[in-house]
């Protein structure tokens, strides 16, 4: 298959290059310096020289808090870029995947939402990529949604990622106690956007490791527990005492209605994730 995999130098990107390369797939991998997806033009020309299988996009504007005082680069590149790379990918008849995110929910639920759920984003970040799902399935009816969040990897540098490296360190860290999800480790995310790449059946999926969902918290004693690193490093504190400029959900757990129902294995548990990301470190 001929993939492009946009934004790629992130974590997710990097993931599924070296994903659909071990598969087979003759992969395009384009930075933001070498494609600006909000740039409808430069998308048009990329697409009307190269005749893609798959777009799979994981460019995005991810800076939560930068989101409230840059709403326009925001919205660009969550919304009007992912337009941008649906219609080009229906001109060619590209499948076409994009990731969106478990902020577009406002946190109410102290359960797992699922698609039947309706969006109700606190946040610029989380209006974006709901701005971009709509957008994009306006524009080539052939889209698939990917909501995850709490992801974390080699190559990240979101705390869910570096945390193991600052307790190394001896670092004392602060972890919130009284927010929660559903952690998500990169290389799986990435092997299941590349399946329903292949799937090619449209929807809106949740993707996610599987488990309880955790806080924080939770997250840093389970790399301790793991690590054998000193959790009196860990510095428990709430999301109000942060005074983060965005508003986030306090629960943002999320659980798929369809991806077994479509034949789709499940992932591994997130703590298993998680110990063979932090093996590999």
């Amino acid at each position: 298959m001929k993939v492009l995999i946009t934004g790629a130098n992130g974590m997710v990107a990097r993931a599924a290059v070296r994903y659909c390369r071990e598969i087979g797939d003759e992969v395009t991998a384009l930075t933001r310096q070498e494609l600006d997806i909000s740039d409808k033009s430069d998308v048009q020309d990329l697409f009307k020289r190269k005749k893609f299988d798959a777009v799979i996009n994981c460019a995005a504007y991810t800076d939560v808090d930068g989101a409230e005082s840059n709403q326009e680069d925001c919205f660009r590149a969550n919304a009007y870029g992912v337009e941008n790379l649906a219609r080009a990918s229906k001109a060619i008849d590209a499948a076409f995947v994009t990731i969106s995110t478990d902020y577009v929910f406002d946190g109410s639920n102290a359960g797992f939402y699922t698609q039947r759920d309706t969006p109700n984003p606190q946040g610029v970040y989380g209006a974006s990529k709901l701005e971009g799902e709509i957008r994009a399935r306006n524009a080539y009816a052939r889209s698939i949604i990917v909501r995850s969040g709490w992801i974390f990897g080699a190559d990240g540098t979101n705390f869910l990622s570096v945390m193991h490296k600052l307790l190394a360190d001896g670092k004392k860290i602060k972890a919130i106690e009284d927010a929660y999800g559903t952690p998500t480790y990169a290389v799986d995310l990435a092997k299941r956007l590349r399946e329903l790449a292949g799937l090619d059946l449209p929807s809106v999926y949740h993707v996610t490791n599987p488990g309880e969902g955790t806080s924080y918290a939770g997250f840093a004693r389970k790399v301790c527990e793991l690590k054998g690193f000193d959790t009196e490093l860990l510095e428990s504190a709430s999301a109000d005492s942060l005074k983060r400029p965005a508003p986030r959900p306090s629960s943002s757990k999320l659980a798929c209605l369809f991806s077994e129902k479509f034949g789709l294995s499940p992932l591994q548990n997130w703590e298993s994730g998680l110990e063979q990301f932090l093996n590999e470190q």
